[in-house]
């Protein structure tokens, strides 16, 4: 049965290029998940966008000496060309600094502000001493007042989960510059989230198929609520819409607050470029539609907790009641996908530490789908995980070149030697049939893996039934039939229809060998459709890049192929360059193993 699917993908901050740690958590499975929803038969929407407010852009800014509109520009556009590079399917991937943005986070406030869950109070705000500027709550870091850790930020603790008020921490400092922040008294408006926290609770109690590490997590955060921040004394970002406060130029709606409303905006946005301004509602309003997010494991909290909070003030339902705004009732999540960390010689990804691998310098020497195997087969799905040079050519070595990519060309290139054209099978024997029927059941089994986010285990049974059509073609040793073609023949139709099966299921994590593949088999046209970078207009902005694509086209369908013998084959080209062992010593020039 069809179901419209919500993929709703974390906002990349558009202060510098990503590297592979960032694709790793957000990128990639939500990717995967979301071919294999369409390729299901689903109404997909997959949204998401960089994030281009706040403290954070402007300090990089200052770096390079550029304004932040100027930065923000020109991280957009690398992200938006490294994310169109792995070939991620977005419907839209857009920006916070639209108009539509700024519109529909000023509604949400006036949504909250009326229904009574958002309330101006003062308190105290964390200042530079040496620039004055304002400092985020996550750009403050101090010793938890709760469990001693000391690497809390001063918005939550990673170590114990509690959420935090940057003036709780002991020995604060700042990340910027490593400073103690000036506290000084200012008035600003807070989500009152304890008015909201019952209802969470309640919501939360329904998750009983989340990921039991998220649930448990997000629902001890709501013992110890507390109001929380969303304006902040800095100049950019979204002016707050009410009389006396919209045109103070050091007002502005706090960057996580607007960050999370972009999956809206986003919706809303793709809605009026499709041409139908009210399709968003289709996965916003209707109760049967279903949205996944997905995540780092530092941001649960606001996908489980503070998102939550916003949609249900937003929709009147909290301890103080109220009435739905312009958007009307809201759907909750209906799960988070979140990934640990990928590391690298067991630290986490940092530029500023040059611990790093950036998107760009990585396609362009491997290529989009090694990176996307690695992140499914290898990556931090349920733990932080190392990413290694040596792993890393190891799997593209024995699994990618070797039993994958050594399949697809040994057996179209006997076909097309003795052929010329897929052959047409004669009689099947038991064990023909035996692997026919164990290559056809992997679309359930695999199926039912990607549905539930298990991509390690569903991109690992794919390469199980690669094994096995390996193993039938050294069994039966069709090279050596030259004397029974029919039994020769009926030999690679077996095996041609197994790797165009299992190039079906290889479709969401390899979608750009698995459009090779199924050339080489003789097909035409689009098999797995890849994303296109537009420039588009804005009434009141300037122009910008958008990933979008017209995945409705693309011919690929989660289900068996039969193959039609006579159809034309050509001496196919490797799919999977093998990579010198040296480098899993050495790395690539632009990213060296630290000796």
């Amino acid at each position: 049965m069809s179901s419209r699917v919500l993929t709703a993908v974390a906002w990349p901050y558009a202060n510098g290029p990503r590297h592979i740690g960032h694709v790793s958590g957000f990128g990639v499975p939500s990717d995967v998940f979301s071919r294999y929803m369409r390729m299901s038969g689903n109404e997909v929407l997959m949204v998401s966008g960089t994030d281009e407010f706040g403290t954070p852009i402007q300090v990089q800014a200052e770096q390079e000496g550029l304004t932040a509109k100027e930065l923000a520009n020109k991280y957009n556009r690398v992200i938006v060309e490294d994310l169109h590079g792995l070939g991620l399917s977005y419907d839209l991937f857009t920006r916070t600094t639209t108009k539509n943005h700024e519109r529909v986070t000023q509604d949400m406030f006036t949504a909250l502000y009326n229904n009574g869950y958002v309330v101006a109070k003062k308190g105290m705000g964390a200042v530079s001493p040496s620039t004055g500027r304002t400092l985020p709550d996550r750009y403050i870091e101090g010793t938890c007042p709760i469990c001693g850790y000391d690497g809390a930020r001063g918005d939550q603790c990673d170590n114990c989960g509690n959420q935090l008020d940057p003036i709780e921490l002991k020995n604060p400092r700042s990340r910027i510059n490593g400073e103690t922040p000036k506290f000084v008294e200012t008035e600003h408006f807070y989500l009152d989230l304890p008015a909201l926290a019952d209802e969470v609770g309640r919501w939360l109690d329904t998750r009983t198929d989340w990921r039991p590490n998220v649930l448990k997590f997000s629902q001890n955060l709501l013992k110890d609520l507390h109001p929380r921040a969303i304006t902040r004394d800095l100049d950019w970002g979204i002016p707050i819409p009410l009389d006396g406060w919209r045109d103070q130029p050091m007002k502005r709606i706090y960057v996580w607050f607007d960050a999370v409303i972009g999956y809206l905006s986003a919706s809303i946005e793709w809605a009026y470029r499709s041409g139908d301004p009210n399709a968003w509602k289709k996965w916003w309003n209707d109760p049967e539609a279903k949205s996944y997010y997905f995540m780092g494991k530092d941001n649960i909290v606001f996908h489980s907790v503070i998102w939550p909070s916003m949609l249900l003030g937003e929709s009147g339902r909290g301890a103080k009641g109220g009435t739905p705004g312009r958007f009307g009732t809201l759907n909750l999540p209906t799960e988070l996908v979140s990934s640990e960390y990928l590391t690298m010689s067991g630290s986490k990804f940092s530029t500023s530490r040059k611990t790093v691998i950036y998107v760009t310098d990585f396609l362009k020497e491997f290529g989009p789908d090694a990176l996307r195997y690695y992140i499914a087969v290898a990556g931090p799905e349920n733990s932080d995980s190392d990413f290694t040079w040596d792993e890393f050519v190891r799997r593209n070595n024995t699994e990618l070149a070797n039993e994958w990519g050594n399949l697809v060309s040994r057996s179209i290139s006997m076909a097309h030697k003795n052929v010329g054209a897929i052959p047409t099978a004669g009689d099947l024997l038991p064990a023909d049939r035996e692997l026919l029927s164990a290559i056809q059941g992997g679309f359930g089994t695999v199926g039912d893996l990607l549905g539930k986010n298990r991509f390690k285990n569903s991109i690992t049974e794919v390469m199980r039934l690669a094994g096995l059509t390996n193993r039938y073609l050294s069994e039966t040793e069709p090279w050596k039939l030259k004397e029974d073609p029919v039994r020769r023949d009926t030999i690679l139709h077996t095996v041609l229809q197994a790797v165009t099966d299992i190039n079906t299921m290889m479709t969401p994590f390899l979608p750009h060998a698995s459009q090779k593949v199924f050339e080489s088999l003789g097909g035409s046209g689009v098999w797995a459709q890849q994303p296109e970078i537009r420039t588009v207009s804005e009434e009141g902005n300037s122009d910008y890049p958008v990933l979008t694509g017209d995945y409705a086209a693309e011919q690929a369908t989660w289900a068996h192929r039969p193959i039609v013998p006579g159809t034309p084959l050509a001496k196919p080209t490797p799919l999977f360059p093998k990579l010198d062992d040296s480098l899993g010593q050495t790395g690539p020039a632009w990213a060296p193993i630290a000796k």
